[in-house]
């Protein structure tokens, strides 16, 4: 999925920013949000699309893209934004214990929703609401305050970088050939010469003869070639830079075209076996032998964790504190000491 995200000032209320709520509320997720399945509530037709409501029983975990704008945080669960509620007073304190209240990376109505801007991984972090209002009866007009609060769990995400492990066979005459390394060198230069324009290029390239033999046949010859196709080659952080708010969409997109156009090579290498050669040559390919393993890494500090953010599980969440990720490891490690206490550790 690609999106090329707008700068941070622009996107202020854009329902396109990509947010999951373990409290989302009911209903099926939207374009360009993710939300958990709720129970069944009332008034689901009155659900704003960029507000997420708060729970007195519990902490609701929230997710925002890196450098776009939070959705709503609305400082009332969802029953008691349709009722009426008198003079109603709120309190944002954010991660950092502060008010909220005129800080210039806030958007606080008059309402008591809250939108973070432009998300960074230092903003993660507990986002608390307490609302206090009146409840006055109806036969004795007695006053009496409420106090309820609300807690957010905001985490930043990214997208998971991706790459791709291919493998194909290449049938030769015989393990020793002298001209089975040469081939190898040879094809790697073919495969990154037809990506380069895309800023890819491959790593952790390999290949093993092995012999066998099948029945009613001799012994057979093959090669077994592997490789990654990465997008990260010389150039790609200035790519990157026309960019920045979206980079991992965008080398995602690159990688993606990559392994499709290595797929149509090895393809149009089979047709021409088939119709161009009357004798096939020495080494060549084997058809219907390429296969694909895609392959995800985090950037650092961001990890993946499918327990603690279950409703995230494809995402790289930010390190909690405690943990840390020095380089592009799927999973935040743990600190042996607790000396971490900040959201993005790239050390320990």
């Amino acid at each position: 999925m690609t999106r090329l995200q707008k700068p941070a000032a622009e996107e202020q209320g854009d329902a396109q920013n990509l947010a999951v709520a373990s409290s989302r509320g009911p209903g099926a997720a939207r374009p360009g949000v993710r939300a958990v399945p709720q129970e069944k509530q009332l008034y689901l037709d009155l659900i704003e699309k960029n507000d997420i409501y708060g729970d007195t029983r519990h902490e609701v975990n929230v997710y925002v893209k890196v450098f776009t704008n939070s959705p709503f945080l609305v400082c009332m669960d969802l029953p008691r934004s349709q009722a009426e509620v008198i003079d109603p007073k709120y309190l944002w304190i954010g991660p950092d214990g502060r008010n909220l209240e005129g800080q210039m990376y806030v958007n606080l109505t008059e309402t008591g929703k809250l939108m973070v801007l432009g998300f960074k991984e230092s903003m993660s972090g507990a986002y608390t609401c307490t609302l206090s209002h009146k409840i006055i009866e109806t036969m004795t007009q007695e006053e009496r305050e409420v106090v309820e609060v609300y807690k957010f769990m905001v985490y930043a995400y990214r997208e998971a970088d991706h790459a791709y492990q291919v493998f194909v066979r290449y049938t030769t005459k015989e393990c020793e050939l002298p001209a089975n390394s040469q081939f190898f060198e040879e094809l790697k230069k073919i495969v990154n010469h037809i990506i380069s324009d895309l800023t890819c290029h491959i790593t952790e390239s390999s290949y093993k003869c092995h012999s066998f033999k099948r029945p009613k046949q001799g012994l057979r010859h093959q090669l077994f070639v592997s490789f990654q196709v990465n997008p990260f080659a010389p150039g790609w952080v200035e790519v990157c830079h026309q960019v920045p708010y979206d980079c991992e969409d965008v080398t995602n997109a690159r990688v993606r075209e990559a392994k499709d156009q290595i797929g149509e090579f090895f393809s149009k290498q089979a047709y021409a076996l088939k119709h161009e050669f009357q004798t096939p040559p020495t080494i060549h390919y084997v058809e219907n032998s390429f296969s694909v393993t895609p392959i995800d890494s985090c950037r650092p500090g961001f990890g993946k964790n499918d327990l603690t953010h279950k409703n995230c599980a494809s995402c790289c969440v930010v390190c909690a504190p405690g943990t840390y990720s020095p380089n592009s490891d799927v999973t935040c490690q743990i600190c042996a000491r607790p000396r971490v206490k900040m959201y993005g550790a790239r050390s320990c």
